[in-house]
């Protein structure tokens, strides 16, 4: 295994990120987890911040720990989470850690400046991106209104991932995935837009050189190369967004098929050549995300396990107790389409008590309310299952091909109940897996710049080729998922 030739990804999430090598032979990919931290939101001056350097020091101790092995580095590729960013000063240094989109000082600030500064309709027509309070535009538009001082002072403006890599070779850079999250990217022109960037006080020239996945950011500078022991070793632009990397991971056959992110939240969506940019858009507020080869990720984001994980922690110490399958076995046994909600109803985004929410829910809205941790549970996926089917039809609308499949992709993969359901619902086959799609991508989309894979559909290939997916095939009594989803859709509208 020594002898091998390794893509070296880093994957930062919210919470914790890794690092993996990755090789390809015969047609499979292997792939070996080298380390493991977390990345922790620190909290001062009323504020919360990432720790840049603590991150840039585990890249580099994930980098020391291949060439201690000898282990042979073909290059590196970095994803993380979206919409945050670094200033960097004239001097060439850090300004600040970066704020974190969680941070409290975009409330508000959304609202203000789709009012005062440029109308919602038009940012929309510019971006096709959903509104979120944290997206980058917004977070600009709270930091200008405070006077913040980094931002006043910096020279250039890098996203996360594109922060790291100009860390590790000098080289300043905007990777299209990742900028795309910042509600502030054109899809058609496939640049910042100058209305808006220039609308929160900023030139497009603070930001790196636009370059696509796939390209070369440039390589290791002398400086990383003496404390790593490696040589001057590529840096690649993968996908920059995590989910972006994560979709590319999608062992698809052919351009037409959907896929569902499944976790703590849920992304579901399809590729298209172009952004879909309409009123129709508009009004269901599904956003479009760069992709790689030019794609665009057309999806809208769903609540997803949130429901259950926060319903789970509230459950006395026996339930909790319980392993997942048992819990969501026991929901089995219960009456289905009992009790049924919109998963992403405001009611649900971080209530005081979720098990209280969705109870009061169901009263509102004249359905027997669930009462035990089965029941609850046997809501929770009846009614995920039926809001995947409700943006389904959706997609269907926008797709312009038969969508005959749902790749389901991400650590809920693993939920066979769900999945199951979702089969169910939908109407189609769904195929689970593979469940660490991200870091799946970020190597992929390196071994297709260096030359290994010649395109999308080879990478998704040797993808399929690589991991254990599971079919599941709709095997309920379809006229009673039918006359659920007519049920549901009355609730929804009456909530």
């Amino acid at each position: 295994m020594e002898n091998k030739e390794y893509f070296f990804a880093v994957d930062l999430g919210a919470t914790s990120g890794r690092t993996i090598i990755g090789s390809i032979a015969d047609g499979k990919l292997e792939q070996e987890e080298i380390t493991r931290f977390p990345n922790n939101l620190i909290e001062t001056g009323g504020h919360f911040y990432w720790d840049i350097y603590a991150l840039y020091f585990e890249m580099i101790r994930g980098l020391k720990e291949v060439a201690r092995r000898g282990l042979t580095i073909t290059s590196i590729g970095i994803d993380t989470w979206g919409v945050d960013f670094v200033f960097i000063g004239e001097d060439g240094a850090i300004l600040r850690n970066p704020m974190a989109y969680r941070d409290p000082h975009t409330f508000g600030r959304m609202e203000e400046y789709l009012e005062k500064v440029v109308d919602r309709k038009t940012v929309y027509d510019i971006t096709g991106i959903q509104f979120m309070n944290f997206n980058s535009l917004f977070q600009f538009y709270a930091m200008q209104q405070d006077g913040n001082v980094a931002m006043k002072m910096a020279k250039k403006i890098l996203f996360v991932p594109d922060a790291l890599s100009w860390m590790l070779t000098g080289e300043a850079v905007c990777e299209y995935t990742i900028a795309s999250t910042s509600q502030m990217l054109d899809p058609r022109t496939g640049d910042l837009s100058d209305k808006l960037v220039e609308s929160v006080g900023l030139k497009r020239s603070q930001f790196g050189r636009m370059v696509q996945p796939g390209e070369q950011i440039g390589v290791l500078t002398e400086e990383v190369q003496k404390m790593t022991g490696l040589g001057a070793i590529p840096v690649i632009a993968v996908a920059g967004h995590d989910t972006g990397s994560a979709v590319a991971a999608v062992p698809a056959k052919n351009e037409q098929f959907a896929y569902l992110s499944s976790g703590t939240w849920s992304l579901m969506g399809i590729e298209t050549k172009n952004a879909i940019i309409s009123d129709r858009s508009y009004e269901l507020n599904f956003t479009n995300e760069g992709g790689i080869e030019g794609t665009t990720r057309f999806l809208k984001n769903i609540c997803g396990m949130w429901l259950y994980e926060r319903c789970r922690k509230e459950w006395p110490e026996e339930v909790r107790q319980l392993s997942h399958p048992e819990l969501q076995g026991s929901a089995m046994q219960v009456e289905a389409f009992r009790s049924i909600i919109n998963p992403d109803d405001k009611a649900f985004a971080n209530p005081p008590s979720m098990i209280e929410a969705i109870q009061q829910y169901c009263h509102q809205t004249g359905q027997p309310v669930p009462e035990t941790p089965a029941e609850i549970c046997r809501c929770i996926f009846d009614s995920l299952a039926l809001r995947y089917r409700q943006v389904f039809e959706w997609l269907k609308e926008f797709a312009g091909f038969d969508l005959n499949v749902l790749h389901v992709i991400g650590g809920g993969s693993l939920n066979k109940y769900l999945t199951q359901f979702t089969a169910d619902s939908l109407g189609v086959e769904v195929l689970a897996g593979p469940q660490e799609c991200t870091a799946i991508g970020n190597i992929m989309i390196q071994a297709k710049a260096m030359g290994q894979v010649d395109d999308i559909w080879q990478m998704r290939k040797i993808i399929a080729n690589s991991v254990d997916m599971v079919a599941y095939h709709p095997t309920a009594d379809r006229r009673a998922w039918d006359e659920a989803y007519e049920r549901f859709l009355t609730i929804t509208h009456q909530a």
